[in-house]
């Protein structure tokens, strides 16, 4: 090779290597760009210059030019992609309107029946995955049975939600008015209730008409509406009278800040092994309380001056409400206490009873000698009720001491 040779065959690996390395610092800029675009919410056209938004705006945009409960028209052409917006518009309003999904009352009606009720979701906010898990079972099976001819009746509803709607209407209500339930009046806070439901409800009825759902809206309920109210009402009465339920005292678990019982589901344990100091609800946020710690005292024993029984508890404000001390009948150290009293020393007249039981009483734990509350302690409960004693509440709706609870009252 002559050197004009080697030098152009030089000349043109640099020439090479130059256009590689551009192209290398392009496909690199455009990666960063995709990478970019896409942490963005946008994806990147053909056209590389271009960012696209997110073609879900396409979507909410669209307007849907049949008019409502009307057959859709298939004149136009069908578009080169799949555009979920376009193609499923119309089609579950048409059905609907068609009446299609409704059940036929009639006892003319000799199909076989199917009859299947929508578990009601909660109106407290958006389905999500799992409603539509169940929906699309249930939907598939309806439409099967009409498929096979059956007189099909799947039943939509919604489910009022209790204290989880309330709560959040309560917060609502205190961070725009700056005011409690108790300060508007039930009337007037059940009317904010049903506004609240009302909103969601409509999301919810709409998420499951988006989804296909072949429900009879004809026959939609509300767990809370008129109908089912008094058919709830006169099951509990029938039930009572047929002596199938009965009305008693109980413990319950009794929110301060709701005013409100709730059930054990709604309630979160905390497992405390050393001294804690914790926020409790409706108290100022900046103020806590100790938690966590036994305390010892004791009972002075009727009619002696040195005699006492030591017991222990982690609520120490429990004991305004003890009314007896239990052991085991076989402990030999209160074998001669049993059957007598002790002294309330804050509540003038009180007297504790020793009572014994093996149940709830463990010789070998402490003082083998337990304090019993049966107003406020679920074991202590039971033993009242195995025993007939008494059961003081000493804490009103508010979370304060009673009225009947001396001078800490």
């Amino acid at each position: 090779m002559t050197p004009e040779e080697k030098k152009a065959a030089k000349e043109k690996a640099k020439e090479k290597a130059a256009a590689k390395a551009a192209a290398a610092a392009a496909a690199e800029e455009k990666g960063a760009a995709k990478k970019k675009a896409t942490a963005n919410g946008v994806k990147g056209s053909a056209d590389e210059n271009v960012v696209e938004e997110d073609p879900g705006r396409e979507a909410r945009e669209y307007v849907n030019p049949t008019p409502k409960g009307e057959l859709k028209s298939m004149d136009a052409p069908m578009q080169r992609a799949y555009q979920p917006h376009e193609v499923e518009a119309s089609w579950n309003d048409w059905w609907e309107a068609s009446g299609y999904y409704k059940g036929n009352s009639s006892p003319d009606d000799k199909r076989p029946k199917f009859s299947i009720c929508l578990p009601p979701p909660n109106v407290t906010g958006s389905l999500h995955i799992g409603h539509a898990l169940t929906v699309a079972v249930q939907d598939l099976l309806s439409r099967w049975h009409r498929m096979r001819g059956f007189n099909v009746l799947w039943i939509p509803g919604t489910d009022h939600a209790g204290i989880a709607t309330q709560v959040v209407v309560e917060k609502k209500l205190a961070k725009e008015h700056k005011l409690s339930r108790h300060d508007i009046g039930r009337e007037e806070f059940l009317k904010k209730v049903f506004e609240y439901k009302d909103q969601f409800h409509a999301r919810i009825t709409t998420q499951l008409r988006r989804l296909g759902c072949s429900l009879d809206w004809s026959r939609e309920v509300f767990t809370m509406d008129e109908m089912r109210a008094a058919s709830v009402n006169a099951a509990f009465v029938r039930f009572y009278e047929d002596k199938l339920i009965y009305r008693d005292v109980r413990l319950t678990n009794w929110c301060c800040a709701l005013r409100s019982g709730i059930s054990d589901i709604e309630v979160d344990y905390i497992d405390i092994e050393t001294r804690t100091r914790i926020a409790v609800p409706g108290h100022p946020k900046d103020k806590t309380y100790v938690f966590g710690v036994i305390w010892s005292f004791a009972y002075k024993l009727e009619g002696s001056s040195d005699e006492e029984i030591v017991v222990a508890t982690t609520r120490p404000e429990t004991m305004l409400g003890d009314v007896a001390v239990a052991v085991h009948p076989d402990d030999p150290r209160y074998k001669h206490l049993h059957g007598r009293h002790f002294v309330h020393p804050f509540v003038e007249g009180r007297k504790l009873k020793l009572i014994t039981d093996a149940t709830l009483v463990d010789m070998n734990f402490g003082t083998g000698a337990v304090k019993i509350t049966p107003a406020h302690d679920p074991n202590d409960f039971a033993a009242g009720r195995r025993h007939g004693l008494p059961e003081i509440t000493v804490f009103t709706e508010e979370g304060k001491m009673a009225d009947n609870c001396g001078q800490f009252s």
